[in-house]
This record gives C-alpha cells, sequence and structure tokens, in this order.
C-alpha cells in the first residue's frame, strides 16, 4: 500500500483529463460502438506504457528528443485531420441515430484508437516519463506503483465507456451529436496546436 496508493492517486490525476483517447472513447460510448475493443486497447496501452517506464525506457527516451519530435508531427497531422472528420460528420448529423453510429468497423476502430493513443506524445510525457520517474523513487516498490497506476488507467477507461454508453439511449437527437463532434473537433485542434508549440526538451 505504500507504493500502490500514489501509484493509483498519480495514475487518475494524469488520465481523467480530456484527452484524444478520452474524448474519441467517450464519443463512441454514447454510440455503443466497439466499447470493449477500444476499453481494452487503452488499457493494454497504457499498463504497456506505464510498464516501460517503470522499466527505465523513460530516460532512454530524455536522451533521444528526436523521437518525440517525429512522434509529435505525426501527432499534429492526425488530430488535426480527426478534427476535420468531426467537422465533417457534425455537418451530416441531421437525422442521425445512435443505432447508425455502430457502422464504423472494428479495424478503423482499431485503427484510429492506436493512433490517437502512440501518436500522442503527451501519453509518453505522462506515462513513460512522469510515471516512470516517480515510481522509480519507490525502489524495490515501484512495481506496486505500477500496479496501482495501471488500476486507475483501467478503472477510467472501463468506467468512461461503459457509463456512457449505458447513459447513450438518453442522447439519440441530432443536435446533442453535432454538439459532440464539434467538441471533439475543437478538443484535437487545440490538442494539435498544443503538441506543435510544445517544447518538450524545455
Amino acid at each position: 500500500m505504500f507504493a500502490y496508493l500514489p501509484g493509483l492517486l498519480t495514475g487518475a490525476s494524469l488520465i481523467v483529463a480530456i484527452g484524444a483517447q478520452n474524448a474519441f472513447l467517450i464519443r463512441q460510448g454514447l454510440a455503443k460502438s466497439h466499447v470493449a475493443i477500444i476499453v481494452i486497447i487503452c488499457s493494454l496501452a497504457d499498463a504497456l506504457l506505464i510498464l516501460l517506464g517503470i522499466a527505465g525506457l523513460g530516460r532512454i527516451i530524455e536522451a533521444a528528443p528526436q523521437a518525440l519530435e517525429a512522434i509529435r508531427w505525426f501527432g499534429v497531422a492526425y488530430l488535426l485531420w480527426f478534427a476535420i472528420g468531426s467537422i465533417r460528420s457534425a455537418r451530416k448529423a441531421a437525422g442521425m441515430q445512435i443505432a447508425e453510429q455502430a457502422t464504423v468497423s472494428r479495424a478503423q476502430i482499431v485503427r484510429t484508437t492506436l493512433a490517437l493513443t502512440f501518436l500522442n506524445p503527451h501519453v509518453y510525457l505522462d506515462t513513460v516519463l512522469f510515471i516512470g520517474s516517480v515510481g522509480n523513487n519507490f525502489g524495490a516498490d515501484r512495481w506496486w506503483f505500477a500496479a496501482g497506476a495501471i488500476t486507475a488507467s483501467i478503472t477510467w477507461f472501463v468506467g468512461v465507456g461503459f457509463a456512457t454508453s449505458a447513459a447513450a439511449k438518453l442522447v439519440t437527437r441530432a443536435t446533442f451529436w453535432r454538439i459532440l463532434d464539434y467538441s471533439v473537433a475543437v478538443i484535437m485542434a487545440v490538442l494539435a496546436l498544443a503538441l506543435a508549440l510544445y517544447k518538450f526538451s524545455g
């Protein structure tokens, strides 16, 4: 508990912020579209990156800032593309029903989830670098710290994904989807701008 609880609180504090992953998960949860696969991918990805950070990969990435630079611009391009797609979806929202949202293929959902996860440098900063550096301060108990952080991540993704899905019947109006898509577009555009301007070496 000495290391597990701090890991749990640290993980929770980092993952609660609405980012690309969470915005996508919320939208798909409302649409009841492949929620389980998104939750599984996000949870496993976070767990993997946290474990890599605890294992010391964070120090390697700190020594190779060019890796984050490459990921940064891939991320900027992808987030902007996603924002444009959300705007197009919002414009076509008239008459949209939740049942129609489930037509997105599993392969497309998997590709989008992986891209929103691994093309976001902030994911590496939060999980690999920050959690890795903090967790390693616990010495031999650092794996308990990792377990706590992973627990927070899984709990969040499962809670958001399925709680949102359960509320889907309340949001069948096209106006709701239009507002949500525009909101997602703004979030993605802001994230892209933040990635473009953020000084990772600072």
